[in-house]
């Protein structure tokens, strides 16, 4: 998009939220049922558009996208009117006599940047809780995914005029140049790095920002856990979209005593999940572009794959690939992997696997299969993580009841349901003092009859 127009469209969105329209809950209720029927009606493009940049199948692209959309703007409409509510709170006997009142504003005009790995999903759900929360959005989806930007362009201007939502596309430039305007809020999902440069920008306009990151995502097996069950939610969560997934387990922390039990069911469950030769698997994805394909097969260390390893150029696939007797000073653990490759990497004591992860920059998420409940209460106490499963992967993100966002390096910042109508609304205080009686006390010249009552009150 031109300089120029994004300027323009700038200063109608500045405009049009001046006028107060977007903080009318039936225009927020109308154009976030506009948004449901015209997802609805393109869900057939939209799967296809995630067919052609990733290699999803029509069934994964529902699923762990479209369907996710649809669910936020269903929890939406159905709790709008609650969330935008003022709510009363408590007045301390210093204000008699007053009303004190929270109420949630949206900030106005908000940037949302999106990534390649869920292009639909990371990008329509930061906006359906902009618009929920009462905001305008400008809409950078990702230069990677250029036919799910181009449908989620399509969706965006037939829905919406340019004055509430526009959406740019285009690469670093644009990103760049969005970056040095002064939106009132940014939402940026993507890596660590550029977080930092989105970070180091908004902070030149005191801008406030969420950033979702990722990281190395751990996932402890310990001696307890249903070995069976684990490796099969383990594949489900880490072969996802090829393993293009922010919260994909990144590598495995297994109890030496039940190690080689887990690798001979993971094995197993490739095979079940993905069959024989998983490159010849319509439903099985594909790496992103040629750059990410040859720096995922640069962390593959032959010797030490124990199942999979094998890749096609032409279309961009990986197989799924288990890699045994890893240690954290091998390549493949030294930067997020964000790919079908799975390291296992092994330990004896609990307490030496929860240091090795505290010691790491903190997790997007973290997982731990067990029996034991005081196991998984001790990790979950002594980790710090963005979100967790207990004896899953990857669920815990489908939640609209759960915040979804890290924590240290791995992001700032949560949304999903209530906490994403929350990211997006200033919650304003307000204190309604009546009219009526005016106590003297505040006022100098100060009267020593007065400071006895005043050290009483506020002791």
């Amino acid at each position: 998009m031109d300089k120029t127009i994004i300027q323009q469209n700038l200063y109608m969105q500045k405009a049009f939220f001046t006028s107060g329209t977007t903080q009318n809950i039936k225009f927020r209720r109308e154009s976030l049922q506009k948004l449901y029927t015209t997802i609805s009606n393109k869900k057939d493009a939209i799967e296809e558009a995630l067919k052609k940049d990733l290699g999803k199948s029509s069934m994964e692209g529902f699923m762990c996208e479209v369907g996710l959309v649809i669910e936020e703007i269903k929890f939406m409409l159905k709790h709008l009117k609650s969330f935008s509510k003022e709510k009363k709170v408590p007045t301390p006997i210093t204000n008699f006599h007053s009303v004190s009142k929270i109420k949630p504003s949206p900030y106005g005009v908000c940037l949302i940047m999106s990534p390649w790995n869920y292009p639909f999903l990371l990008t329509m759900t930061p906006l359906v809780d902009a618009l929920a929360a009462g905001n305008t959005a400008f809409v950078k989806p990702s230069a990677y995914s250029p036919n799910t930007s181009n449908i989620i362009k399509e969706i965006l201007e037939e829905t919406f005029s340019p004055e509430y939502v526009t959406v740019v596309t285009g690469g670093r430039e644009e990103n760049e140049y969005l970056l040095s305007q002064k939106f009132n809020y940014i939402f940026f999902t993507g890596s660590k790095e550029v977080g930092k440069l989105v970070m180091q920008k908004a902070s030149e306009n005191l801008i406030p920002v969420t950033l979702e990151l990722g990281g190395k995502s751990p996932c402890i097996v310990d001696e307890s856990a249903n070995i069976k069950l684990a490796a099969k939610r383990i594949v489900f969560g880490k072969f996802l979209n090829c393993g293009q997934t922010c919260v994909a387990p990144d590598y495995i922390l297994c109890h030496k005593s039940v190690k080689d039990e887990l690798v001979a069911e993971l094995k197993k469950q490739i095979q079940l999940q993905f069959g024989t030769n998983p490159l010849e698997n319509k439903n099985y994805g594909k790496i992103i572009n040629k750059k990410h394909f040859d720096r995922l097969l640069g962390l593959i260390n032959k010797e030490k794959v124990v199942h999979g390893g094998n890749s096609n150029e032409a279309t961009l696939q990986i197989e799924p690939t288990i890699m045994d007797n890893v240690a954290f000073e091998d390549s493949v653990m030294l930067e997020e992997i964000f790919g079908p490759i799975m390291p296992i990497v092994t330990y004896s004591y609990l307490d030496v696997a929860i240091d090795s992860i505290n010691t790491k920059d903190a997790p997007l998420a973290l997982y731990i299969f067990t029996s034991k409940k005081e196991v998984a209460n001790k990790v979950t106490e002594q980790c710090t993580f963005g979100g967790c499963c207990v004896n899953d992967t990857i669920m815990h993100l489908v939640s609209t009841h759960l915040p979804f966002g890290g924590v240290g390096e791995s992001g700032m910042g949560s949304y999903h349901g209530k906490f994403g109508f929350d990211t997006f609304s200033h919650n304003k205080s307000i204190l309604n003092k009546k009219t009526w009686i005016d106590l003297p006390m505040r006022y100098q010249p100060y009267q020593e009859k007065f400071e006895k009552l005043i050290r009483f009150i506020l002791r």
